[in-house]
């Protein structure tokens, strides 16, 4: 997929919602537990009842690995029912990735190739040669971590080097990568006021903002520090959408979460335009 083809997405559907398909079997539904495949069935009704409001989904790859081969089938299961079905949603997989030369390279190939995701989220600690593989797929993209909304972010993220924080650096730097038009970036929506600054380094790049609702992020003031003439945010909600309900009601209360932020989403679109 295109930037260009998310964009028109975005206007079509009047958002730029992910939805986070964090998967636990300890949250959803206790019923749903007597399905063949708990987390696909789980899954598919999220999707079903969410995909109009939404131009992204995000499965956190560690709630699926953590189920070992079942939770790989049941992953597999949901990105081939994406691109089958909503072959226009955007799809990312949160895996946090980020090695060296060719294990980069199998990395990418494993979620660009075997799996058919948009995009992966990626570690930039290992430098130059453990982005650039990921960056060599078309119309593939890499979301590098740059800002991140938890505590411990200001253990590095935030630390100075000869004047200038870490954070702003990885910005900075990951622009000179061979083929960086294909990077889009993390920050954090708890660290919205940062957004500012992070525009000057990366003005016309996509950020994938995690944090508004259960974090305490503000979807207002995301737009206002981060929004550009083309959106370039994805405003991500996980929690606060797939566990509205923990009842036989779940799929309704995520589409009623889902819609609550999709029309606080083309209020902002509308002042844009």
């Amino acid at each position: 997929m295109t930037t260009q083809d998310l964009v028109a997405q975005i206007h079509k559907k009047q958002s730029f919602l992910c939805i986070g398909l964090d998967t636990d079997l300890e949250k959803i539904p206790q019923f749903l537990l007597e399905e063949e495949d708990p987390i696909f069935a789980f899954n598919k009704a999220i999707i079903d009842a969410t995909h109009q409001l939404c131009v992204a989904y995000k499965p956190n790859i560690a709630f699926y690995e953590a189920y070992g081969i079942n939770g790989w089938s049941a992953l597999r299961k949901t990105i081939a029912y994406l691109n089958k079905n909503f072959p226009e949603i955007f799809t990312i997989a949160d895996a946090k990735r980020g090695d060296i030369g060719n294990t980069s390279t199998r990395y990418a190939k494993a979620f660009f190739e075997d799996l058919d995701f948009d995009s992966i989220t990626i570690a930039p600690y290992m430098g130059k040669d453990s982005v650039e593989p990921f960056l060599e797929f078309k119309d593939k993209h890499t979301i590098l971590l740059a800002l991140t909304s938890n505590e411990g972010a200001f253990d590095f993220q935030t630390k100075k080097i000869d004047g200038k924080e870490l954070y702003k650096e990885v910005l900075s730097v990951s622009t000179t990568y061979k083929g960086s038009e294909n990077l889009m970036y993390v920050v954090g929506a708890t660290k919205a006021e940062y957004l500012k600054e992070i525009r000057q380094i990366v003005p016309n790049s996509f950020l994938l903002v995690p944090g508004v609702g259960a974090q305490g992020g503000s979807l207002k003031d995301v737009c206002a520090y981060g929004m550009t003439k083309e959106v370039g945010l994805l405003i991500n909600s996980s929690r606060g959408i797939i566990y509205a309900s923990n009842q036989e009601d779940y799929a309704e209360a995520a589409q009623l979460k889902a819609k609550e932020l999709q029309i606080a989403m083309q209020k902002e679109l509308t002042r844009l335009n």
